[in-house]
């Protein structure tokens, strides 16, 4: 009887980690850096070095994950008690302790990589931490998340040790799709958030302009990609570029068919992975277009 009760605690416990670990954006963040490291090493692959930018990546991201849920255990006893903190599956000093030792698991992984690859990473962890610190709380998250969005193909690159010098252009480009990033990723819980009084950049704009700046800041980041290529600044195939823009009109299409502040609540959702998936689409097409 004490072995199956063990048992069942463990697997609580495990489940709880996994809910911890935010598997869904941890998921489509590992998606699109893996994409990028390997445009980046293409043709020249290398998989002990791609495991290790994945790897170290996936820690990072997991690390962030896990105590952007310790950071929030006391607003999500009252707002959120399904998560698994306040549900009692993870321990509050369980869930710093898991957040710190991922921190240590990227930085050793990190080690036998090109260093620029820790320094990128060592400022996105510093900007995400930020974030769970209290900037998402704060119209500064827009801007957390315009810095962080374009480290994440810079550091796909430096962990692959080629860094090209059209990559500045992933800059202004992250920019762009980082805010768009941010705005949708608070959508579902913007009327949570103004309830308690916080000032996300959502919050300011309104669900309706924050639905409206973030399909223009799409539309912004695929004219920023067609103007480059079509003034022959950075060269690229045509044929790959036009498909990834005709794939960028449809989905903003559709945003504005089937999601928008008038549509049901339970949708904003699904508008924000498919705002994930453009932006993957988008820079990995371009990437590719001027790569492969």
């Amino acid at each position: 009887m004490k072995e199956m009760v063990k048992k069942h605690r463990l697997s609580e416990r495990a489940f709880g980690f996994f809910l911890l670990s935010h598997p869904g954006p941890v998921l489509l963040h590992l998606i699109a850096v893996t994409v990028f490291a390997l445009l980046a090493a293409w043709p020249h692959l290398i998989w002990t070095v791609l495991v290790l930018v994945v790897a170290a990546h996936a820690a990072m991201q997991l690390s962030i994950a896990t105590l952007n849920d310790y950071c929030d255990r006391n607003l999500d006893a009252a707002s959120k008690p399904g998560k698994p903190i306040p549900r009692g599956l993870v321990r509050p000093d369980e869930a710093l302790i898991v957040g710190i030792l991922l921190i240590v698991v990227m930085v050793v992984l990190l080690l036998p990589l090109n260093p620029l690859a820790l320094v990128i990473s060592l400022g996105y962890l510093l900007l995400g931490q930020g974030y769970n610190l209290g900037l998402k709380s704060t119209p500064l998250s827009g801007v957390v998340f315009a810095l962080a969005m374009p480290l994440i193909p810079l550091y796909a690159f430096a962990g692959v040790g080629r860094i090209p010098p059209f990559l500045v252009w992933l800059v202004p480009l992250g920019c762009f799709l980082g805010i768009a990033l941010n705005l949708a990723n608070a959508l579902p819980d913007i009327q949570r958030d103004a309830a308690k009084g916080a000032r996300t950049l959502a919050v300011v704009l309104g669900v309706k302009r924050s639905f409206v700046a973030c399909q223009l800041l799409l539309v912004l980041g695929a004219t920023l990609i067609a103007v480059l290529t079509l003034t022959q600044l950075i060269p690229a195939h045509p044929w790959i570029i036009v498909t990834t823009l005709i794939f960028t009109c449809m989905a903003i299409g559709v945003m504005l068919v089937f999601f928008g502040p008038e549509k049901p609540f339970w949708t904003w959702k699904a508008h924000f992975y498919l705002v994930v998936l453009t932006c993957i689409v988008l820079t990995g097409g371009w990437l590719g277009g001027v790569l492969l």
